[in-house]
């Protein structure tokens, strides 16, 4: 599996592509993997605050309910109406398909995720 260069990874399995004081947030394609068939996603609502390591949803699958957790602090500012509406469009396309967006309240957090190299091999040794 490719993981895009230009996105932060967590050993939660969520990435975040960060541009300017705002950032993009997913799950990775592990993530998807050990879940399996993606059924239903809980997500906050515009104005919620998230903070960094804290969970902010959830994903539920046919083997399991597992929380998502933020990579980085900040408010949501949209919440993909796609996902929310038909969430097995992060079965295809986990990368390609973000969850949350929000304007970061700690920029400087994001510096501390897991390059997209690092993440491949914490994956990998999973």
């Amino acid at each position: 599996m490719h993981y895009p260069e230009n996105f932060r990874y967590t050993k939660e399995h969520q990435w975040v592509e960060v541009s300017g004081d705002g950032a993009t947030i997913g799950i990775t394609h592990h993530a998807q993997e050990q879940l399996g068939d993606i059924v239903y996603v809980d997500l906050p609502k515009p104005g919620a605050a998230i903070r960094q390591g804290e969970a902010f949803g959830s994903v539920e699958s046919v083997k399991a309910v597992s929380d998502i957790f933020a990579p980085v602090s900040g408010e949501v500012i949209a919440v993909n109406p796609v996902v929310a509406e038909s969430p097995e469009v992060l079965n295809k396309d986990p990368h390609g398909t973000w969850l949350i967006r929000i304007k970061l309240t700690a920029p400087e957090q994001a510096a501390g995720l897991l390059s997209a190299g690092d993440y491949q091999k914490y994956a990998d040794a999973e």
